[in-house]
């Protein structure tokens, strides 16, 4: 099992890793914190402090086509938050 899946890189967890050095990852659903920190650590070798997680539940959408309506919905996420230590930096652009 995967815990992380990717990091989110967005202008608001850009501004909140230069500022307060938090950095935020999709992660399997069924992954605990302690799960996470421990697979952060070994993916990225630095110690992280807090780890918070938010569960993300499916979007219902609808689509009007010839058929009729198609009723269907997204799939549920679970993000998480990382809190790395003061002096660690995580470099999600080094490998593009």
């Amino acid at each position: 099992m995967s815990v992380l899946i990717k990091p989110i890189i967005t202008e608001k967890m850009t501004a909140d890793s230069e500022l307060h050095n938090r950095y935020g990852f999709i992660v399997d659903p069924k992954a605990n914190k302690i799960q996470i920190k421990e697979a952060v650590e070994a993916a990225y070798g630095v110690s992280v402090n807090k780890v918070r997680t938010m569960n993300y539940g499916p979007t219902r959408k609808s689509r009007y086509t010839k058929t009729g309506i198609q009723h269907g919905k997204t799939n549920a996420i679970k993000k998480a938050i990382i809190d790395v230590a003061e002096g660690d930096i995580i470099d999600f652009y080094s490998n593009l």
